[in-house]
């Protein structure tokens, strides 16, 4: 999905219809498709601003928000497991059945985070 377009645009274009322009002309003015001086037009109408609508999935929606609780207790009660265990997991407690990389994902959001650990220490590195 492409960024909106800049608020200081939207602010010359509400500057152009304060001074009579039609939502057409002033999207004309602005290099801007038509289409979109009607909508700002109608946007300023209405709220009395042009203001870029929110975009992407709203926050707290998807198969595993209703679930996150569920991940906190687990990662609380054993710090080390992995997300294959906390698939397999989720799948006997309510049958539900999710890759691992989509718990990785709502961890990652949730601000958990993975250090990697070294198998030996380093004093017992191996010879060259």
């Amino acid at each position: 999905m492409s960024a909106p377009l800049p608020l200081a645009l939207r602010a010359r274009f509400q500057s152009y219809i304060e001074e009579g322009l039609s939502g057409r002309a002033a999207a004309m003015r602005l290099k801007v498709s038509p289409a979109t001086g009607v909508r700002w037009r109608h946007q300023i109408r209405t709220t009395g601003r042009a203001v870029p609508a929110l975009q992407g999935r709203p926050k707290g929606s998807g198969k595993l928000a209703p679930h996150v609780s569920f991940f906190e207790e687990l990662i609380a009660q054993d710090p080390d497991i992995t997300l294959f265990e906390l698939r397999d997991a989720l799948a006997d407690a309510t049958g539900l059945q999710v890759q691992h990389s989509a718990i990785g994902h709502l961890l990652k959001r949730l601000g958990f985070t993975h250090k990697k650990s070294r198998w030996l220490p380093a004093s017992a590195a191996m010879p060259r």
